[in-house]
């Protein structure tokens, strides 16, 4: 790991390829998770390294979905796991590695699955109906951003799920430290230019 910065970014984007990473954190994105689906092992790490180079260039942190052996290995920043794959995982090597883990929570009892694994960061979704991907969870709603924030106190909180840029303030208003987002803009006419307006209003956010 590179060191070069720390803590998630208030936007950040979900991408599905290294190719995305490439061509979307040139633009000025400051956290970024890879999310490879249906790849072989060889795919996965040579999609990660692609990845982790592009992101240690411009000074972004990197999240990878899933494939922690292949994170750890590599020196990436962040470690992203859904509940199913917290369950199969092993947190300790994670955590002895150095990697920064965060989890995946839609629930009450999720919620306190994660905590137990002392993650660097609680996701929470979806906060609105999303369409890119199917969802067995209703619609969370800003005031279990606001739960949830009362919950964990300090440790980062991710919401995800159906946020454009107009919702986003909302969001963050209710307690959520940065926003996830992927339906947004891969369904916009032009994604790129779609990433730029979120990259405006992450500048502005942070104010």
């Amino acid at each position: 790991m590179w060191g070069s910065v720390s803590g998630l970014d208030v936007f950040y984007p979900i991408l599905p390829d290294s190719a995305w990473i490439a061509r979307a954190v040139p633009l000025g994105i400051r956290t970024v998770q890879l999310r490879l689906k249906d790849a072989d092992d060889a795919e996965v790490r040579r999609q990660i390294a692609q990845a982790r180079d592009v992101c240690r260039d411009h000074r972004c942190q990197l999240i990878v979905n899933d494939y922690w052996q292949a994170a750890i290995e590599l020196g990436c920043d962040y470690i992203h796991l859904g509940q199913e794959d917290l369950a199969a995982a092993d947190v300790a090597a994670i955590k002895k590695a150095g990697v920064r883990l965060g989890i995946s929570t839609h629930s009450e009892d999720e919620l306190e699955i994660a905590l137990a694994a002392s993650p660097d960061y609680i996701a929470l979704g979806p906060i609105w109906e999303t369409k890119l991907k199917a969802m067995k969870w209703a619609p969370q709603g800003l005031e279990r951003i606001a739960r949830w924030r009362q919950r964990i106190g300090k440790v980062p909180l991710v919401a995800i799920g159906g946020i454009t840029p107009e919702r986003a303030p909302d969001v963050i208003a209710s307690g959520a430290d940065s926003v996830a987002v992927i339906t947004d803009f891969m369904t916009a006419p032009d994604p790129v230019q779609r990433i730029g307006m979120w990259i405006d209003w992450a500048s502005s956010a942070r104010g």
